[in-house]
């Protein structure tokens, strides 16, 4: 650390029951709303079924994966927009108008400081809601399982301020309560800027608990009544402050406990050596431990921690993704002899490479049809797909939607390639948006296959839509480069 513990801790230990400082802030105005994000709508279950590729375990990014009682997904909607979509397990909220109420509301919230609900499932007894999907981990990955470099000082203060400006606006939309605040609700977005989760704002069910963690995390007021307020958020808040300075999970009562006893050297994180000044150690600590009193009226307001903490920021010039060490190569983006034919629109090329690829990524394909190979039905089948193969072979475009067309029809064997194959045909036929369906089928049945990305790509290429083609072809891009690492 860049000053004396003992001096901090002197420093920290004069202040520490003093109020927040309602500085001014220079950026007090409101931070605008988000206005390019599509109005909150509801979906059906078959829309998010294939968005998820059928809820793929290969497209779970909550934090225990299956295991959790209520699972979030990352999804694709048609317009290619990326999204979360969280799962609830089906005994939750039983009533499905308190559901839709509630999403309804957060859903009407908007603003750069959140990860935003899109909309949200209510069909059966299925209760899911779609939100931005933030694809840069989150605040406890890079915190406390970081690969490549430390959280640095700047970057640790600006995810305080962003998130304390997140529930200032949740606070004045009337959306003060914020359930089981942690490192796993803030998110990086695609520039690095950390986000709120959404999700926290509605409870994981109508009458289930508002904290899942470790008890010792949770506010003694939560522990006497089982009750959430907008204090029990400050709380949390406070202990979020401790996790940044400390790079650690540590209980409040513990570290209120370093505080008191001067021994702060255990509080900080070693790999912050340097980077921050004792006046600045002082103050964060300070306002954690405001956050951390024990009676919820002393605790302070999301107002007044955003004027505390916008004087303590650090390299305000800097963007977050180059703080964080992000790397943004969607400009740089470095395609494959397919991404480059996807691009180019060069049909032939396409063709050449499907065709030199043939059967190679249908798994347990072959196996299947031999098993069933006996059966007059299946001899049919087998029959289309080789006559839709053959003509494929010679591009006979029109021929190989036919051949096809009868394979898939039959239902008995599921083949990507198949429909990767029809997809083309379909394209070669100037018939976009059936190539387009057929390639996101594609993908429902191989979640992970970077080709149905790509057709995805030329077929939206084809149909004028350049902004989602470009997002389609970056991410054939990157799950081509994943295959080739893991092969």
């Amino acid at each position: 650390m860049g000053c004396e513990c003992s001096k901090l801790a002197s420093c920290c230990w004069a202040g520490q029951n003093g109020p927040v400082h309602e500085a001014k802030n220079p950026d007090d105005e409101e931070k605008d709303e988000v206005s390019d994000l599509p109005t909150f709508r509801e979906f059906t279950v078959e829309q998010l079924r294939i968005a998820t590729s059928g809820f793929a375990v290969e497209n779970i990014v909550s934090e225990h994966g299956e295991k959790a009682p209520n699972v979030v997904y990352k999804g694709k909607l048609e317009n290619q927009r990326r999204v979360a979509v969280k799962r609830f397990n089906r005994s939750a909220w039983p009533d499905s108008r308190q559901f839709l109420e509630e999403a309804r509301s957060v859903g009407s919230l908007r603003n750069n400081r959140l990860a935003n609900l899109l909309g949200c499932c209510c069909e059966g007894d299925e209760r899911l809601l779609v939100a931005e999907f933030m694809p840069n981990e989150t605040l406890a990955k890079h915190l406390f399982h970081w690969e490549t470099q430390p959280m640095k000082w700047a970057m640790r203060l600006r995810v305080a301020l962003y998130l304390g400006q997140a529930l200032e606006y949740c606070t004045s939309k009337g959306r003060a309560l914020y359930h089981d605040l942690n490192a796993y609700r803030i998110l990086f977005d695609e520039e690095g800027d950390p986000r709120l989760s959404c999700f926290g704002l509605m409870k994981n069910s109508r009458d289930g608990k508002s904290y899942s963690t470790n008890l010792a995390f949770t506010p003694p007021e939560y522990l006497r009544t089982g009750r959430i307020t907008p204090e029990s958020v400050m709380y949390s808040f406070g202990t979020l402050l401790l996790d940044l300075l400390s790079g650690k999970h540590i209980p409040p009562s513990h570290a209120l406990d370093l505080i008191k006893d001067r021994n702060l050297q255990m509080l900080t994180d070693s790999c912050l050596e340097g980077q921050f000044s004792s006046d600045d150690g002082t103050e964060l600590v300070r306002i954690a431990s405001r956050c951390l009193q024990y009676e919820p009226r002393e605790r302070p307001n999301p107002k007044s921690l955003v004027a505390a903490l916008f004087p303590l920021q650090k390299e305000t010039e800097v963007p977050s993704h180059v703080l964080m060490g992000i790397s943004r190569n969607s400009e740089t983006m470095a395609l494959s002899p397919l991404g480059e034919a996807c691009l180019r629109m060069d049909l032939t090329a396409i063709h050449e490479i499907l065709e030199k690829l043939g059967y190679k990524d249908d798994e347990g394909a072959a196996t299947e049809l031999s098993f069933q190979m006996w059966t007059n039905q299946m001899q049919e089948t087998l029959n289309s797909k080789k006559k839709g193969d053959a003509a494929f072979r010679h591009k006979d475009a029109k021929a190989a939607v036919e051949c096809y067309t009868q394979f898939i029809d039959v239902g008995t064997m599921v083949s990507p390639t198949v429909y990767a194959r029809r997809s083309l045909s379909y394209l070669m036929s100037d018939m976009p948006q059936e190539a387009l369906n057929d390639a996101v089928q594609a993908q429902v049945i191989s979640p992970v296959w970077h080709i149905a990305s790509y057709l995805q790509a030329a077929s939206l290429f084809a149909m004028g839509r350049e902004n989602e083609a470009q997002i389609a072809l970056k991410e054939g891009s990157v799950l081509e480069e994943k295959k080739n690492t893991t092969s």
